[in-house]
């Protein structure tokens, strides 16, 4: 038997020995690797957790005590050792563990994320309230090096001496975010990991005294030590002067260290910030090798590193990157700024072309659409390329400080659309019905590799602020770039479907108005309509807004008596919406307009696509029951 099936909970983990936990890190390790090679998932962040996790669950006593973790991609050994090993071999799939915390699958998920800068926010929330009623319960959050510079975060460090005395950051450095880490914070911490003279004194000390730190009169006497070392070494450390003591570094694959850090930190009367060394990749070659390519991984094999093919044709990110490093080539005043997410978004492609016009802001979705303004108002042409889950967290931005002031950026929505194995905290289906009310603001959707590059095109046209949106996964590249632009507004045709032995002028009573690649919907869809002695208009909408109004009265004076809009986003709001919206503003009779989305509902996640527009009844299938219903 393996010391992981000796795990049923923390409680278990407490009883090992300390010689014993190395042996258990390994079959972690093992098992997180195994999962993820089947169902994929955020690999690489992970494996550099491990260690960590051992000590923060024999430190503390969650769910009395809080753990939060930041984002939470790095949560899969915390997941394994708090009861959900079993269901963690179904990882990301339909009926198996999430991929980040979630309040509803465990007690020991005290807070739920997907999202970086959330954990010290939340955390405090958790210790104001435990001092308010009088609790002893720790309040731990785990932050990662990089989620640690996000505007929220800094704001959250900035009110943490000021609520509460007892509060501990562990600070998770690895040097990583998604990308290589950028920016002024980043490169403090890489001084205090890599200071010299400091770490000398403090391997002297360690070397003595780590062995006996079971003792709490020297492990409170080690730490008080190492605080005065490097109040000298490394004077005016930024947590310091913001009332927050600094622990560290601690290099976080020794376990018996960090287990004393931790308790260093559990008894201390002031906020604490623990700062840890990780190595993100650990324990497997081919991550440690390329992190960042293991950030997130497709199912690979173990032993050959190969990651499964994600199917025929380019991804939408590789399209996305590489028309606009070449558009870049012509127009000099074109810049891309990704936040963190270089490799994730296709930027990577336009960093190697264009350099010195490519800016990674870090994890800072705020300040990377600001910044975009002011660029454009400066005669830039920036584009901004973030994941629609994230952009969210930047509306505002789009509409103060660019829309108000009509600046031509393109914003880039990637991964637009459900992502099936991440669930609802990654699922990019909330972006059209934000940006649809914002004025002047253009909305985009392309179904071809083609289509992309011209609605890139398009947006550098247009005097205003644009957004074009695509989801994860691969485009059609059948059709050649003819290097035209689209016109801002109308939609295209794409075939009219009538039942055999139809005459060729015979009217069609339905039109089916896709956004995106959504052929296979639509013409499944027409296929059985004509099946049932009904035809149909096939329609590439293109644009959520504006809408193409002058097409739909068109139709509808043509014969048409039902309209069905299908879109990878959520109904409300989104452009079947304003579909109907269209048709009711106006006087006399009316189409049916029946709007094809997803739920007023967060939506999980799930093995597959097809499983979750079955569970929502958005199939071809249950389309044309209420076409056919609709047309009495």
């Amino acid at each position: 038997m393996s010391l992981l099936d000796t795990i049923a909970s923390p409680e278990d983990l407490r009883k090992l020995e300390p010689d014993e936990l190395p042996k258990l890190a390994e079959e972690v390790r093992g098992a997180i690797i195994e999962a993820v090679s089947r169902n994929g998932g955020h690999l690489a962040s992970n494996l550099g957790m491990v260690e960590l996790t051992i000590a923060l669950l024999r430190a503390f006593a969650p769910p009395r005590d809080k753990l939060l973790f930041d984002v939470s991609h790095q949560c899969y050994a915390y997941k394994i050792l708090t009861g959900r090993r079993e269901g963690f071999a179904a990882l990301r799939r339909t009926g198996g563990v999430s991929g980040f915390l979630k309040r509803c699958e465990s007690p020991y998920d005290v807070f739920g994320a997907g999202h970086a800068g959330t954990a010290i926010s939340a955390g405090l929330g958790f210790a104001v309230e435990r001092d308010r009623r009088g609790g002893s319960e720790s309040v731990v959050a785990v932050v990662g090096d990089a989620a640690l510079a996000n505007g929220i975060s800094l704001e959250a460090l900035n009110n943490v001496a000021g609520a509460t005395r007892k509060f501990i950051v562990v600070l998770n450095d690895n040097a990583m975010a998604i990308s290589k880490n950028v920016g002024a914070l980043s490169q403090a911490f890489g001084r205090l990991l890599g200071n010299p003279k400091y770490n000398r004194v403090k391997s002297a000390i360690e070397e003595v005294g780590i062995r006996r730190l079971r003792l709490a009169w020297l492990r409170n006497f080690y730490h008080a030590l190492e605080r005065t070392i490097k109040s000298t070494v490394l004077p005016n450390s930024p947590f310091e002067s913001m009332g927050i003591r600094y622990i560290g570094p601690i290099n976080g694959h020794n376990i018996r260290q960090l287990e004393a850090a931790l308790e260093s930190a559990k008894n201390a009367k002031e906020p604490v910030l623990l700062h840890v060394a990780t190595q993100k990749g650990r324990g497997y070659d081919f991550a440690e090798r390329r992190p960042e390519d293991w950030h997130a991984s497709n199912p690979f094999d173990v032993a050959t590193g190969a990651k499964t093919a994600s199917g025929p044709g380019v991804g939408w990110s590789s399209a996305f990157g590489q028309a606009l490093a070449a558009l870049a080539d012509a127009d000099p005043r074109i810049t891309a700024i990704t936040a963190a997410m270089g490799s994730g978004t296709g930027l990577d492609i336009f960093e190697k072309a264009h350099p010195d016009r490519f800016h990674d802001v870090g994890i800072c979705e705020s300040h990377q659409m600001t910044f975009a303004a002011g660029l454009a108002a400066a005669g830039r042409r920036p584009v901004v390329a973030v994941y629609s889950t994230f952009f969210q967290r930047a509306v505002d931005g789009l509409v103060h400080d660019i829309a108000l002031q009509k600046l031509p950026v393109l914003v880039c929505l990637d991964r637009a659309g459900v992502v099936c194995g991440d669930g609802p905290t990654h699922h990019g289906i909330f972006d059209i019905a934000l940006t649809r009310p914002i004025p002047g603001l253009v909305v985009m959707q392309p179904r071809t590799c083609a289509d992309l590059a011209r609605m890139l095109r398009t947006a550098f046209t247009l005097d205003g602020p644009a957004v074009i949106r695509y989801p994860r996964g691969n485009c059609t590249c059948a059709e050649k770039d003819d290097g035209a632009v689209v016109a801002v507004g109308r939609a295209a045709v794409l075939e009219t479907v009538r039942p055999d032995g139809a005459a060729a002028d015979a009217p069609c009573p339905v039109a089916v108005w896709t956004l995106g690649p959504e052929d296979d919907f639509s013409q499944a869809v027409a296929t059985r309509l004509a099946a049932r002695g009904v035809g149909c208009i096939r329609v590439d909408a293109r644009f959520a807004k504006p809408v193409d109004e002058s097409l739909l009265l068109e139709q509808a004076a043509v014969g048409v008596k039902v309209f069905l809009t299908f879109e990878d986003a959520i109904a409300t709001g989104g452009f079947g919406s304003a579909v109907e919206s269209f048709f009711a503003a106006r006087p006399g009779p009316r189409p049916a307009v029946i709007a094809l989305g997803w739920p007023d509902a967060f939506v999980p996640h799930a093995t597959s696509r097809a499983e979750l527009l079955a569970r929502y009844d958005l199939t071809p299938d249950h389309a044309v029951e209420r076409i056919l219903a609709a047309l009495g």
